[in-house]
């Protein structure tokens, strides 16, 4: 075995997630395959490389150095990559945008939008629940746009030179719940309402478990979370098993839920369009954010928000650019 840049490409992931289980999900790998490759190139280089226990994965002083000198390689290789991919494309004629995003609602209508336009552009899409393995792809090359969400308190790792457009500053996440929960009558619910109920979150999604923890400590309740997909956790919100948190554009999925606001707005994410230049955020910005407000008007709960949020004489549309 020799050492290959796709070899320094793992050890500086891993050094940038923290630990093996998330590096993993941002390479596209199972965990086992890479504790494989890394026991592999802790062999060909002669020592460990990171220190591994309960709370995650941390270089040692050789990984350090090794890692150090591992970046400019991997950063090199990327541009050489991104170049030429963006000199193929523009040979190859015609406008292809190739789109990552986490889950939302405004996606099909952004879609839509983008092969509306005169001349249509053709997007691609990629969906993935890791944020950071969205903006990770951006920085390589191999999306020109990621539209994704950054959980309040848990800050995103977005890679040098990333150019990023805020959408909305803080949306307020909702709940969604049984429409037999004895709260479900109220027009928003507040956290002590759920305080003897089992959450269901998706560890997955970047933050979210952390988010939502540190949120119900902060309301003086320990919080008793499951780990599930969002489908799961629609299903057994009907039956009254959990309760679940929801972007505000969503619409309930079956008549036997409901979804509302939760009192003060405690849960909040920023969302954001991700390019490599200020430029390429153009060329899909003005059909997202049309989407977006789009996908707002047509939830119920979230228009109501909407408007208390307006009477109030709060901004619902904070669009601004940083880093462009």
């Amino acid at each position: 075995m020799e050492l290959e840049v796709r070899h320094l490409r793992v050890l500086c992931a891993i050094a940038d997630a923290g630990s093996l289980h998330k590096a993993a999900r941002e390479l596209g790998m199972a965990q086992p395959s890479l504790s494989t490759q890394l026991r592999r190139i802790e062999q060909l280089l002669g020592g460990r490389l990171f220190t591994r226990d309960r709370t995650g994965s941390r270089p040692t002083p050789l990984g350090h150095v090794v890692v150090s000198r591992a970046r400019p390689v991997v950063a090199e290789l990327t541009a050489i990559v991104t170049e030429t991919r963006a000199a193929a494309a523009r040979a190859a004629g015609g406008p292809r945008l190739r789109i990552g995003a986490t889950a939302s609602r405004a996606i099909p209508g952004w879609l839509s939008r983008l092969r509306a336009r005169v001349p249509p552009v053709e997007p691609s899409l990629q969906m993935d629940v890791s944020a950071n393995a969205l903006l990770r792809q951006v920085a390589e090359g191999r999306l020109d746009l990621a539209f994704v969400h950054e959980v309040e308190g848990s800050p995103l790792r977005v890679p040098d030179g990333l150019s990023l457009r805020v959408l909305m500053e803080r949306e307020p996440q909702f709940v969604t719940m049984s429409a037999d929960h004895p709260a479900a009558a109220r027009r928003e619910v507040r956290l002590s309402d759920l305080a003897d109920d089992r959450w269901m979150v998706d560890a997955t999604v970047d933050g979210e478990w952390d988010g939502v923890c540190r949120v119900l400590r902060a309301a003086g309740i320990e919080p008793d979370l499951l780990h599930g997909d969002y489908l799961t956790a629609y299903f057994l919100a009907a039956i009254g098993e959990v309760v679940t948190v929801s972007q505000p554009t969503a619409l309930p999925p079956r008549s036997d839920l409901v979804i509302r606001p939760l009192h003060g707005d405690p849960i909040g994410v920023r969302l954001l369009l991700a390019a490599r230049t200020a430029d390429e955020l153009d060329l899909g910005w003005r059909e997202l954010e049309e989407a977006y407000w789009e996908a707002a008007r047509q939830a119920p709960a979230y228009q109501g928000w909407l408007a208390r949020d307006a009477a109030a004489g709060r901004s619902t549309q904070p669009l601004r650019a940083v880093g462009a």
